[in-house]
């Protein structure tokens, strides 16, 4: 009896000692190291007119700069058109602003600072959009390139991607100019022309700025918004991209002796295929609670309270039930391990032939904690001795570097973005797509991906989908930022 006592009491002192620990690490849970920009003198935005910039934006979609998989089918007057458009809608702009046309479209706009002493930023917006699914037209409120002004928004393709921001800048820009606004460190404001193609234009404009000895101290793209209706909180938060996945894609080929379907052998090439697609996707990456996602987690989890900070606060406790929770969505899923999703095959050209080559893609989304050669290793080890061959579509992209969360740069942005959010939660992001941004790394101490739109999480599906619309709303508050932002780290 006396040693069941014991036993008793050593399992409530354990316990106790658990619960002590986790209401400790509760208690003094803080989310990162996150500036939260309080202590930057934000600068008030200028006067404009927002009719006037809604009707340009609706202008800058009527111009289809439109960049197909295949860049032979582009129409590449439209670049020219749209560079026309804005010398002639933005005066102020051209005059305080060198604009340099690289031989591939790709704009570079240089706005002088009076002190060479004091590092420049970078801005970017691309030029070019997606193109409309063949057969989904008439799905549209109203047409896609016609840049209809109503329910107060502007509806057509890339007013959100990223015609939105490019407009928005330059309307920043116009009104600043325009009113005097004379920089006291340089801007550069750097357009891609194919940006949802590959981003060779970012990359050319890189290496010019590299070859002038630019060192920025931070850039500003595309990349994240304001999310109003985020899940874990249950309302708005500013998410700035602090990162990107990697990219990469996976060849697997199965070659085989192929013939007449009639007479198949044991082991086709296509079997031989299906079982090795099967074998690597069946091995994920772990999910893993570290860098960016990490640290949005506790953002969000120190607003949220209660059991979600318990939680995160101790990790160390709750590791398995973090991780379970976090894989049950593919969209938040993303940010905690590298992704992997076959989306090609190719085999026979006949359905009665047998293929003597079948092979498919996997595309690899990387987390920053990995690399292309850990894939390769993994794919490697999935398939073991199966006679398939593994090789690269082309050269992978490794993940971006983490930029800071207390940079001088992350505080300028993070104030501009709460002045017209000022009771949402600040939180860094990783950005599991691609943003011309990345090729900025050279020539900028840290980078960050952000615009300043609300939306809702349905809202953000129109991105690239049917009906993307602008609202007014979002409009002013992108120019209202952008304007902030230049004046205050510039100025």
């Amino acid at each position: 009896m006396a040693r069941k006592r014991t036993i008793l009491l050593g399992g409530l002192a354990a316990v106790a000692a658990v619960a002590a620990v986790v209401a400790v690490r509760t208690a003094t849970f803080a989310p990162g190291d996150i500036a939260d920009g309080s202590d930057v003198r934000l600068a008030p935005a200028p006067t404009y007119d927002l009719a006037a910039a809604a009707a340009h934006l609706g202008e800058a979609v009527r111009i289809p700069t439109v960049s197909n998989q295949d860049t032979a089918d582009n129409d590449v007057a439209q670049w020219g058109r749209l560079h026309g458009w804005l010398a002639a809608t933005y005066p102020a702009t051209h005059r305080a602003m060198t604009r340099t046309i690289l031989p591939n479209r790709t704009l570079v706009y240089h706005w002088p600072g009076s002190d060479p002493a004091l590092a420049p930023i970078i801005l970017m917006a691309h030029q070019d959009v997606v193109p409309v699914t063949p057969g989904t037209e008439g799905d549209w409120k109203y047409p896609p390139f016609a840049g209809t002004i109503a329910e107060q928004a502007v509806w057509g393709r890339g007013t959100v991607d990223d015609k939105g921001s490019l407009v928005a800048l330059f309307e920043a820009s116009e009104a600043l100019a325009g009113q005097g606004f004379r920089p006291r460190r340089s801007i550069y404001l750097v357009s891609g022309h194919d940006e949802e193609v590959g981003g060779t234009g970012a990359i050319a404009a890189a290496a010019m700025l590299k070859a002038r000895g630019v060192e920025a101290i931070f850039t500003l793209d595309e990349g994240s918004i304001v999310l109003t209706d985020t899940p874990m909180v249950g309302g708005p938060a500013i998410l700035i991209g602090i990162a990107e996945k990697g990219y990469a894609t996976l060849k697997v080929t199965a070659n085989a002796a192929g013939g007449h379907s009639s007479m198949p052998p044991a082991q086709t090439g296509v079997g031989t295929l299906a079982r090795a697609i099967v074998d690597i996707a069946e091995q994920p990456f772990p999910m893993e609670v570290r860098g960016p996602g990490a640290s949005m987690l506790g953002a969000l989890a120190d607003a949220k309270g209660g059991m979600t900070k318990v939680a995160v606060a101790n990790e160390w406790l709750f590791a398995p039930l973090l991780k379970r929770q976090l894989a049950a969505s593919p969209s938040t899923a993303a940010a905690f391990h590298t992704t992997i999703a076959p989306t090609m095959l190719e085999g026979s050209p006949k359905e009665n032939v047998l293929p003597q080559s079948a092979s498919a893609l996997i595309n690899y989304r990387i987390a920053p904690w990995n690399r292309s050669t850990d894939i390769m290793a993994r794919a490697k080890a999935a398939v073991g001795d199966a006679p398939v061959e593994l090789t690269w579509v082309k050269p992978p992209r490794e993940p971006t570097r983490v930029s800071s969360t207390r940079s001088q740069g992350w505080k300028w942005i993070a104030a501009a973005a709460r002045a017209d959010a000022p009771g949402a939660v600040l939180s860094p992001i990783l950005v599991v797509g691609g943003t011309d941004s990345r090729s900025m790394e050279p020539v900028s101490q840290d980078i960050y991906r952000f615009m300043p739109m609300h939306f809702t999480l349905a809202e953000s599906a129109m991105i690239h989908g049917t009906n993307e619309h602008m609202k007014i709303d979002s409009l002013k508050r992108m120019i209202d930022f952008y304007a902030r932002l230049i004046a205050t780290s510039a100025g």
